[in-house]
C-alpha cells in the first residue's frame, strides 16, 4: 500500500523570532491604540504562529487576552518580521 507523503514546509517563523503585529494593545500611557507591536514568536506549527507581547493585548471583540499571546495564520498579513538596522561603518576608522 502506497502512502502520500505530506510535503514539507519550511516556516518562514521559528520560535524565539521577534516580530512585528498589528493589533490592538496599550501604549506607554495605558491608552488602548491600534498599531504595530513588537513581539516574540511563542510557537509555530503548518498552521498558525503564536506571538507573546510584553503588554496588554486585545482581540477584536475588545477582550483583553490574558496570557498576551495572539494566535495568527502562517500567511497573515498582520505579523511580520523586524528588520534588523545594518551597523554602519564609520569611515574615519578605515
Amino acid at each position: 500500500m502506497a502512502f502520500m507523503r505530506s510535503p514539507e514546509q519550511p516556516h518562514e517563523y521559528q520560535v524565539a523570532d521577534r516580530v512585528e503585529v498589528y493589533c490592538d494593545h496599550d501604549d506607554k500611557d495605558d491608552e488602548r491604540v491600534r498599531g504595530w507591536l513588537k513581539g516574540v514568536v511563542a510557537q509555530v506549527d503548518n498552521k498558525l504562529v503564536a506571538v507573546q507581547f510584553r503588554v496588554n493585548v486585545y482581540l477584536t471583540e475588545g477582550w483583553m487576552v490574558p496570557d498576551r499571546i495572539l494566535w495568527f495564520p502562517n500567511t497573515s498579513k498582520d505579523i511580520r518580521p523586524i528588520k534588523r538596522a545594518e551597523k554602519r561603518v564609520n569611515d574615519d576608522n578605515l
